[in-house]
């Protein structure tokens, strides 16, 4: 089971961070005005299991919907063909790997894999280490001040559980946020991809639906309007602990022929003292 979030139908009504924090008792992030951005909660984090991204580029809008009238709005073009800004939105949230980081290298078994394919934080078990926080190759897992907990997405566990979708996609009013099975999602989301070329979106792709990248595919995965480092998204994420069954082996390696080597000084000591 996963997420399919489609990010050209997201009007940022931030409706899926407020049903996140209602359902899973998510303190307050503070809702600082940055005075940059009109996104006050700015990021995912230990506060944040949600988090919708506006970004402002000087695109026209009529690139996104081909044949839009937006005449005297604000932006508008002076031929009136258009505006020269444009509003991406994105809800973001954990992206429940299918090869997890975070579940190699946390000791205590805090992180566990459910039965539903999803990635969740146990927190009565989290001992605060944060080794899973660098290992996240998206930044998603982040400790609380207060206890030193990590904290993230569950995906709604106790929900879905219960043969419910999650707040957050039950809350959405535009189905940017879809939940089901990952393979019936992927075809719906190829679907509307074709639908958006068809239009003229020529950048519209998908991005962490392929079960070959470097995660093994994501449990949530996306329909971007431009490249994924517009939404601060990494564009080849891969697990960051694939290299350590090799580097397991050459310690392995090593520490024999350090063993073997003493034993041979030693051999080769008692030999002597022998000769005496």
């Amino acid at each position: 089971m996963g997420f399919f979030t489609d990010t050209s139908v997201c009007i940022g009504c931030k409706a899926c961070e407020v049903a996140c924090k209602e359902w899973n008792s998510v303190p307050e992030d503070g809702l600082e005005f940055t005075g940059m951005s009109y996104d006050n909660t700015q990021q995912l984090g230990a506060d944040t299991w949600r988090h919708v991204a506006f970004i402002e580029q000087s695109k026209p809008i009529g690139q996104a919907e081909p044949g839009t009238d937006h005449g005297g709005s604000p932006g508008a073009a002076s031929d009136g063909g258009g505006t020269d800004m444009r509003w991406l939105m994105a809800s973001d949230v954990c992206k429940h790997c299918t090869h997890a980081a975070c579940l190699d290298v946390c000791p205590t078994g805090s992180l566990f894999r459910t039965e539903f394919g999803t990635v969740v934080v146990q927190e009565d078990i989290c001992n605060g280490c944060g080794y899973c926080v660098p290992a996240c190759p998206y930044g998603v897992i982040d400790q609380r001040k207060e206890d030193g907990r990590v904290w993230k997405c569950t995906l709604c566990y106790d929900r879905i559980g219960g043969g419910l979708e999650p707040a957050c996609a039950k809350a959405c009013p535009t189905d940017s946020i879809q939940y089901g099975p990952l393979d019936e999602l992927r075809e719906r989301a190829a679907l509307r991809v074709e639908q958006l070329h068809g239009i003229g979106v020529e950048d519209a792709r998908l991005y962490g639906h392929d079960p070959d990248d470097g995660v093994g595919g994501d449990g949530a995965f996306f329909l971007l309007l431009d490249e994924p480092e517009v939404y601060g998204l990494p564009p080849d994420p891969v697990v960051t602990t694939r290299d350590m069954p090799s580097m397991w082996r050459h310690a392995g390696v090593a520490a024999a022929a350090m063993l073997g080597g003493l034993a041979a000084v030693f051999a080769a000591h008692g030999r002597e003292g022998g000769a005496r």
